[in-house]
C-alpha cells in the first residue's frame, strides 16, 4: 500500500508519546503532523489527502471524546483513540460515535499501525465517494426546474405516462425532458438514474 501521500495527525499532550509515534508512521511511509491541544489541531489547514487522527482522551483544552464530537459534524476523517485512562464505557462511546479503534497506551506498533491502515483506507473510499457526490450534484445544477421536476419522479419510479397525467403535460413533453434529463446525468439505465438521485440526497435509498 502507498503511504506517500496519505497524512497522519496526532493530538497527544504527551511528547514521548508523539516523537515515538511520529518515527514510527514516518518509517512506514506516512506524513505526520502533531499537535498538543484540541484547538490546534481544529485551526490546521488540512490538505485534501487520506489521512486519519491519532487522539488522546485526556488534553489540556477539550477532551478527545469532545473533540471527536466537534469534528464528527462536519468531518469525515477517522478517528483512532489511544489513552492510558480508558474504560469499557468510554470505548464503547468512541467506536459507537466512529471511532475505527480503540487502544489502550502503551500501543504495540503493530496495533497501531493496522489500526492507521484501516482508517486510511476507510478514508480513501469517503473521499472518492465524496468526490462522486459532487460530480453527480454538479451534473444536477444543470437541470433546468421542468427537467428537475422530471427527474424526481422518475427517480420515484413514475411511468412517462404517470408524469404527463400528474403534470397535465403531453406526453411527448415528458418523453423530451426525461430524454434530456438521461443525457444531462450521463445515466445509461433508469436503475443508474435513481442511483444518481440517491446519491445527490433527491430521493432517500430503497429498504
Amino acid at each position: 500500500m502507498n503511504n506517500r501521500r496519505s497524512i497522519v495527525y496526532i493530538v497527544d499532550d504527551d511528547l514521548s508519546v508523539r516523537r515515538a509515534l511520529s518515527l514510527l508512521l514516518k518509517a512506514h511511509g506516512f506524513n505526520v503532523q502533531t499537535f498538543t491541544r484540541a484547538a490546534d489541531f481544529l485551526a490546521c489547514s488540512r490538505s485534501k489527502v487520506s489521512s486519519c487522527l491519532i487522539l488522546d482522551i485526556r488534553l489540556p483544552d477539550i477532551n478527545g471524546l469532545a473533540l471527536q464530537k466537534v469534528i464528527g459534524e462536519g468531518d469525515s476523517i477517522p478517528v483512532i483513540f489511544i489513552t492510558g485512562y480508558g474504560d469499557i464505557p468510554m470505548s464503547v462511546n468512541a467506536i459507537k460515535a466512529g471511532a475505527v479503534d480503540f487502544l489502550t497506551k502503551p500501543v504495540t506498533g503493530k496495533k497501531l499501525l493496522n489500526a492507521v491502515l484501516l482508517a486510511i483506507t476507510k478514508n480513501k473510499i469517503q473521499i472518492k465517494e465524496q468526490a462522486e457526490i459532487s460530480k453527480i450534484k454538479r451534473r444536477v445544477q444543470t437541470l433546468s426546474p421542468r427537467e428537475l421536476e422530471v427527474f424526481r419522479l422518475v427517480a420515484k419510479g413514475m411511468l412517462s405516462k404517470q408524469i404527463a397525467f400528474k403534470r397535465g403535460t403531453a406526453l411527448q413533453t415528458i418523453k423530451v425532458h426525461r430524454s434530456r434529463v438521461m443525457q444531462k446525468m450521463r445515466a445509461k439505465t433508469i436503475t443508474e438514474l435513481i442511483y444518481f438521485a440517491q446519491k445527490a440526497g433527491i430521493t432517500s435509498p430503497q429498504r
